[in-house]
């Protein structure tokens, strides 16, 4: 009997459930203490990128993190990836993981330049890079929703499709508002909408990680089912 049979191992559990790690670590170290150590910063008009763009006070923090958020994305495909069982879609969705844990450190090659800079027509081809990662990065987030969703139950499909509607709607909306940024014109809802579909794609992420840790539990046999199975396995 192949061992994943008898449910998650200790090992599988910890790459589970570093998919809730990641969400909570990605948001915490963002929303709670760069913004926070960003003077004047706005959670509702400015981006997320903006607290690491060159020049920015929460740059140094933000790099010195990177290595956590590359680590907990990599662990959690590589965990999403060993529970598939056969599943093809699940084992795709935790390869489309590990690419995306892969492809993270080149944006620390292309930070975005401070609007102030943007807005006075100095932006670099790092800027035009970032706006080619952020694009494969939507991308990578729509394929792994899609992929997650038919690997699993019906309410977790609906559940994946209403977070990617989010992501699309609100990674529509920042791309408009973006173009205003540049342009030098305000920005109201800029920070509010990217951060909204960012949640989106975090919550889809931890939840997925729940769901796959209760499915290896049940999947674990109970004290009385194990006896004889493992009489079966000796005999």
């Amino acid at each position: 009997m192949d061992a994943r049979d008898l449910g998650t191992t200790p090992l599988q559990r910890v790459l589970l459930g570093c998919g809730v790690a990641y969400a909570v670590v990605y948001a915490a170290a963002n929303d709670l203490v760069a913004a926070a150590r960003y003077p004047g910063y706005s959670r509702l008009s400015q981006a997320v990128s903006e607290l690491s763009a060159t020049g920015a006070p929460t740059k140094a923090f933000l790099t010195a993190m990177f290595p956590v958020f590359v680590g907990l994305m990599l662990a959690f495909g590589v965990g999403v990836w060993r529970a598939a069982r056969g599943r093809r879609s699940l084992a795709v969705t935790g390869g489309l993981l590990v690419a995306h844990a892969l492809m993270a450190p080149l944006w620390l090659l292309a930070p975005m330049s401070q609007r102030e800079l943007l807005v006075a027509g100095g932006g670099t081809a790092q800027d035009t890079m970032h706006i080619v990662l952020t694009a494969l990065t939507v991308a990578l987030i729509l394929s792994q929703l899609g992929f997650g969703a038919a690997a699993l139950g019906w309410w977790f499909r609906g559940y994946s499709l209403v977070s990617a509607a989010a992501v699309i709607g609100c990674g529509i909306s920042t791309g408009a508002q973006s173009s205003r940024m540049v342009a030098g014109q305000l920005t109201p809802w800029l920070g509010l909408t990217e951060r909204i579909g960012m949640v989106a794609w975090l919550l889809w992420m931890a939840v997925l990680a729940i769901v796959l840790l209760r499915e290896g539990r049940s999947a674990r046999p109970s004290h009385a089912a194990r006896a004889p199975m493992e009489q079966s396995l000796v005999s």
